[in-house]
């Protein structure tokens, strides 16, 4: 009846080439020979299910039957039509009983002895070689369904594991400013809004990006992607950087305005390693290839500290602080600086001062040394 090295050589390439595992496969083969016999000789209620053993090739066919009893089934037509009459049917989820899908349990326990009401009882049937073209198609339609269910939980699961790192494709099409990215087995989308300002894509053009949630919709797997994300940069560096992706340093907090300027606050758990110094890598390679990968983004790398006031001053950079004052309950820094600082201080924009911000979790106040008030930033 089968084919048995082509459905194996077929098995093979669907689990190599697209994860379906080959158990899934010879499920949705034995569904569509229970759905096209069904179809073809089966009757109203009839549970059907086939086995398939893939060694042999050889069908089994079962009629299978559900234990039943009272507190299940309504016997007769007349005994259902009163229980709809009366208030309690709203209640009561006994349904007809009928001989093809059900069995009463004196009867099933002269099958099997220990049988209980819920069991399934197994009854032999003869298996069918032909099948009509529109069960023949049935079935096909059946063993596709499988396999694009099996496919969908396969791709899941492997992009599942991947959510939180950066993954690589080729730009597919742009619509409406939205960039789809092919990805291997599934299609990435790329949102205007997670896109670096500036940046320019074409189609085939490979490209890096952060994912960020894998989205199971009706239309199937979808993947939202960013390079904008602070945790896109926090990836970059860790492709660069061993000491950050074993965990000997950490990036305790990261600000950015992406395209644009970011700012990194690390940490090191080794007293012999610099952790500003290994972001940077030696003479700046490692940030150069993370600056590069952002497009010219600007990257102020500065060690973290529990002292908010030379946390704060670090963020600041590469402006040199005069003094900070910190009201704790106002979660508030005030910052004086120089007046040769103070356009470095604020930076282009309020920019410096804004991100600074961002990472240190405070709200600072910009002052002149006179104590003229420059900016303020959360």
């Amino acid at each position: 009846m089968f084919d048995l090295k082509v459905i194996n050589s077929v098995l093979d390439q669907l689990e190599e080439e697209r994860g379906i595992a080959k158990d899934k496969v010879i499920e949705a083969i034995e569904m569509a020979l229970a759905t096209a016999y069904k179809k073809e000789y089966g009757k109203r209620g009839q549970i059907i299910r086939a086995t398939f053993d893939i060694d042999t090739g050889s069908v089994e066919m079962n009629q299978i039957k559900i234990v039943v009893d009272d507190s299940k089934v309504f016997m007769n037509k007349e005994d259902l039509e009163k229980a709809l009459e009366t208030a309690e049917a709203n209640d009561d989820d006994r349904v007809l009983y009928n001989e093809e899908h059900h069995i009463l349990l004196p009867d099933a326990k002269k099958i099997k002895k220990d049988a209980e009401v819920g069991d399934e009882i197994i009854f032999p049937i003869e298996s069918k070689g032909n099948y009509g073209r529109i069960a023949s198609q049935t079935a096909k339609q059946v063993i596709i369904q499988k396999i694009r269910e099996a496919e969908r939980s396969s791709v899941l699961k492997e992009f599942g594991e991947r959510e939180g790192d950066i993954i690589t494709g080729t730009v597919q099409r742009i619509e409406r400013g939205n960039i789809f990215i092919d990805v291997g087995r599934a299609v990435g989308i790329l949102p205007y809004e997670e896109q670096i300002p500036g940046e320019r894509f074409s189609q085939g053009e490979r490209v890096r990006s952060y994912l960020y949630r894998v989205e199971d919709g009706p239309k199937g797997v979808t993947l939202r992607l960013s390079r904008s994300h602070p945790r896109f940069l926090v990836k970059l560096f860790e492709n660069e950087a061993p000491e950050l992706a074993n965990g000997t340093i950490e990036i305790r907090s990261v600000a950015r305005e992406a395209g644009s300027r970011s700012k990194v606050a690390v940490v090191s758990n080794d007293d012999y390693i610099d952790p500003v110094g290994s972001l940077v890598g030696q003479r700046g390679v490692r940030v150069a290839t993370v600056t590069s990968e952002l497009g010219g983004e600007k990257i102020d790398i500065i060690e973290w500290s529990e002292d908010p006031v030379e946390f704060i001053e670090d963020a600041l950079s590469p402006a040199k602080i005069a003094s900070v004052e910190i009201n704790e309950e106002d979660h508030q820094a005030n910052v004086v600086v120089s007046e040769d600082q103070q356009s470095l201080a604020i930076g282009k924009g309020g920019q410096n001062v804004r991100l600074a911000a961002k990472l240190t979790g405070w709200r600072i106040d910009i002052k002149s040394i006179q104590g003229e008030d420059l900016e303020t930033a959360e």
